[in-house]
Parts: C-alpha cells; structure tokens; sequence
C-alpha cells in the first residue's frame, strides 16, 4: 500500500472537487483508495490523504498520467457529432472506448458542445462528460459553469489544460505532486472550478479581457481533476430553481470511493461532515456563464 498527501483549501470548491478526481483516477491507475481529510476545527487550510492498494505514490501516478494523456471526445454509432473543427480527435464508442461500456454514457448532445470525452495515454482509460447529464431527463445538475463563445466544447478545455503540464520534467513533477493546486499557468478559459482565476467585471471594475497588458493565471491541475472528480458525484443543488447555491462536504473518516462520493454531495451516512456552501455569480449575460464567488462553511446552532 503507498499513502500519499497534498494541502487543499476547504474554502477552495474546485480543490474539493480536484481531490475526489485524484481518487477517482488512482483507482483506475493504482487500485482501490482510501481518503479522507485532515483538519483542525474551524481551520480551512487542510491536507487531503489518499491511500492506494498498489507500490504506486497515488498522487505521482495521477500528476504523471495527466502529462502524458490526450483527450478524445466520444460520439456513440451512426452520429454526426464531432470536435474535429476544435483539433480534438473523435471517436466512436462502441468501436475503441470498450472501457466505459457498450452504452453511450449521456443522452445525446444537443452539439458538439457537450460531447463527453475520456483521458487516455493508451494503457488507461477515464472518463470525463458529467457536462453532458441534463437535470430533466438524469436529475442530475450538470455543474456546467462555463459557456465558451462558438460552443467550445469540454473536451477542448481539457485538451487545453492538458497542454499547460504536459512538459512537467522530473524536478517540476515532483513540485508538482507535492503541491498540486498551487501549479499555475497563463489560462484564458477554463471550466471555472478554481475561484482564484475568476471576476465578475462589475464587481471588480474592469474587465481584464480588454486589457492587453493583463493575462489570467489558471491553475490546470485543479480544472482537469475537479471535471474528473465530478464525473460520479456532485455538490448538491438543494434548489433546483436557484442556479447560483451549492452545498459540498468533506470529512476526517477514512473512506472508500463510494462513500466519498455521498459526502462530497453533503450526505453525512453516519460519518462527521463539514459542509460548505458554495455561492456563485454571472460574469456576463445572465444564464450563461457562471463563476463562484465564494465559499463558506455551515454551521450548526
């Protein structure tokens, strides 16, 4: 078994998110995990823990996959659904992507958009697509917060991502694995899980995207692993009129992927649970994109 450990900022949603996502591919890379989250009461500043059955440092084999992964997206038989005209390479279910099943894993989408995709660097195999789940016909929220212009579609956000680490060498993937939510790039879009790269121009005065001499820091590492980390849990939406509020939860109990799954979406089963609430903003046009805007613990009187 190889334990493995790295800080994250409760208050940070996208570093909750990008914590289940290490679970979730350490156990296709390394085995089945353990995990849960350090911390002293009332402190936000805490240190995620991941345990792999396998020889593998869990968070090494997850920051090195990423490096050398590419994403393709998935268009189910007989489709004309494609994301060649964003250079990301389309394939058909059925035919190559035997690891996720015979089934098209979403209903149809509307446009190339929403096309799920998976991560492979050949050997392995992760599915990513939870933007393609529709509330009506799954009940399942999409927590689908951007809204590229032209459709840009998720699996070019993640190809984007991607190429931001994949010339990680050996000394700065080793920075890399010990800290990774603080790895930043220059990122003009991102599915907007880190606040840290985020605005509201009308809050904050101005907008950075006419301004030649400013450019947005992203951090890569938490987008591609919260998009993966969303892909069989969710923050709970405990509204379904109200686009704008989320609840998530994180807990000090060690746990399977499974129930980590429930406690991310604030279900307690039983185990102590922190909860957060998660407030976001529209950047632009009302409707479209959203960003969040803060993050703050419940209590209870």
């Amino acid at each position: 078994m190889a334990a493995a450990s790295i800080p994250v900022d409760l208050r940070n949603p996208g570093q909750v998110f990008a914590c289940l996502g290490f679970m979730e591919a350490a156990e296709v890379l390394c085995g089945p995990c353990t995990c849960r989250f350090e911390y002293e009461p009332l402190e936000t500043q805490a240190t995620f823990m991941l345990d792999a059955d396998g020889p593998d440092d869990p968070i090494v084999a997850v920051v090195g996959f990423l490096t050398r992964a590419e994403v393709k997206a998935i268009a189910p038989e007989d489709s004309d659904l494609t994301t060649a005209r964003w250079d990301v390479e389309t394939i058909v279910l059925a035919n190559e992507v035997d690891a996720l099943g015979a089934e098209y894993p979403c209903p149809l989408p509307a446009s190339p958009a929403a096309m799920p995709v998976v991560l492979t660097d050949g050997p392995h195999t992760i599915p990513v697509g939870h933007w393609a789940d529709d509330l009506n016909t799954t009940g399942r929220d999409n927590v689908k917060f951007w809204a590229g212009a032209a459709g840009y579609p998720g699996g070019a956000l993640a190809r984007d991502a991607l190429k931001m680490i994949e010339g990680l060498g050996a000394n700065a993937l080793a920075d890399a694995a010990a800290d990774p939510f603080s790895v930043s790039a220059p990122q003009s879009s991102s599915f907007r899980f880190d606040w840290r790269r985020d605005y509201i121009p009308l809050d904050a005065g101005f907008s950075p995207n006419l301004q030649g001499s400013v450019q947005m820091v992203g951090y890569p590492l938490v987008e591609l692993l919260a998009s993966i980390g969303l892909e069989h849990a969710r923050p709970e939406r405990s509204d379904r009129r109200d686009k704008l509020s989320y609840r998530y939860g994180v807990s000090n109990a060690a746990l399977s992927t499974v129930l980590a799954r429930a406690v991310l979406g604030a279900q307690s089963l039983g185990f102590p649970v922190r909860t957060f609430r998660m407030q976001l903003g529209w950047p632009g046009q009302e409707g479209q994109a959203r960003c969040i805007v803060k993050a703050e613990e419940e209590f209870t009187p």
